[in-house]
């Protein structure tokens, strides 16, 4: 690299690395870019993977965020295939398992998150045991997912659930078990888990909570699991989804402050100047706490405002959460973070909205685009209507945004 040239530098190469990179393009920063992804293939949309993609319904190349000539028009290096190993912060250059080097003057880091795994003591290694997070994954799942075929989903979060939708839409008997006592314990109000328990249980799913998994057994493949209750059930494949961990170990062994995620302050820097980090990887302040965002959202705006960062801008990021979950023909959304309710307002059968006082957190609505907009509108502006008016299916919810 030629001395004063600068390069910005992007490790990872998902939804948050496509956005900062465009952003900047479109902001006019000319200089060159290098994208660094540990995938054969250019950035794609992780979402419809577990669902169209995996039914057979959503080519590949639909998946992609760009088409890949889009990448060598806009002079970006596409190093696919490739892991970055090591990060040098003194001589600002990243090391690659090809043994290359690519010095930065911006070095933004969208490593995003790895699957929790099943321990290969209690059967994690046999063959048909799935984790859902990237396209090789679901390529590697797609084949079993066939009518007849017994699945266990083990996880009764978002991931789970989906899964266990796809499975039973294929035509798979699917068991989910969920250690907890109940589904989306950590996520979601009983109001919502209830709601979505029926859903399953209309289309044949049987969901067992407060039952964890022993162990699978089988000799090279995946045959049986015995549960916590000693039960032992045949399957043909299981899905795990038991939450995903940052990927934080290229910032770690840099020496970048990590705080469950990488540690960045409401520019997306973090802890070293002129690297940054956003998406699922990051760890940023919300509220005078840390949080860490899993959402498409999260990982486009954040990417977003880091890259108007690396232009000059100084700009702060201002979260605005929201999360979407497809089950069957349900369309959950969600708008806000309920971290910290203490009590739900139910407006009949279409959605659930958390309070803490007086004050709106968030809104679960189930096929109820209007009142997911209005919760989301309320929120964000920082306006808390009555209970009573919500729960009253009399009044109109366009009437609360005024």
């Amino acid at each position: 690299m030629g001395l004063g040239m600068s390069r910005t530098v992007v490790i990872g190469a998902g939804q948050a690395a496509a956005a900062c990179i465009a952003k900047l393009r479109s902001l006019g920063h000319d200089a060159p870019i290098t994208l660094i992804g540990a995938e054969p293939v250019p950035p794609y949309q992780r979402p419809p993977l577990s669902k169209a993609y995996l039914k057979g319904e959503m080519a590949l190349e639909r998946l992609f965020l760009k088409p890949e000539a889009w990448y060598g028009e806009n002079d970006v290096e596409l190093c696919l295939g490739t892991r970055a190993t090591a990060i040098d912060l003194a001589a600002k250059d990243v090391m690659l398992d090809d043994g290359t080097r690519r010095t930065f003057s911006d070095l933004v880091l969208t490593t995003g998150s790895s699957p929790r795994r099943l321990r290969a003591a209690i059967g994690g290694n046999l063959g048909g045991v799935h984790v859902v997070r990237n396209l090789a994954d679901v390529d590697a799942m797609a084949p079993a997912m066939q009518a007849g075929q017994r699945a266990l989903i083990i996880g009764g979060g978002y991931i789970g659930l989906e899964a266990a939708a796809v499975a039973a839409s294929l035509g798979l008997e699917v068991t989910l078990i969920e250690m907890a006592e109940r589904i989306l314990g950590r996520v979601a109000a009983d109001e919502t888990a209830r709601y979505i328990r029926d859903v399953h249980a209309s289309h044949g799913v049987r969901i067992r909570e407060g039952i964890g998994l022993e162990r699978l057994t089988g000799e090279e493949t995946v045959s049986a699991a015995v549960l916590s209750d000693a039960t032992e059930i045949p399957v043909d494949l299981v899905v795990v989804g038991i939450g995903i961990n940052p990927d934080t170990a290229l910032a770690e062994a840099a020496g970048l402050a990590v705080e469950n995620g990488i540690r960045v302050d409401a520019r997306g820097q973090t802890s070293a100047p002129h690297v940054w980090a956003a998406g699922d990887c990051a760890s940023l302040p919300y509220r005078g706490t840390r949080i860490r965002l899993e959402s498409v959202q999260n990982a486009i705006d954040q990417a977003e405002c880091v890259a108007a960062n690396i232009a000059g801008a100084a700009k702060e990021y201002d979260p605005k959460p929201w999360f979407w979950s497809d089950q069957y023909d349900l369309k959950l959304q969600i708008a806000g973070l309920n971290t910290g309710y203490d009590h739900v307002v139910t407006r009949p059968g279409t959605s659930h909205w958390y309070y803490r006082g007086a004050e709106l957190l968030a809104v679960d609505a189930m096929n109820d685009p209007r009142a997911y907009m209005v919760g989301k509108r309320l929120i964000e502006a920082g306006k808390s209507p009555d209970p009573a008016l919500v729960a009253d299916p009399e009044t109109e919810l366009k009437m609360l945004l005024r």
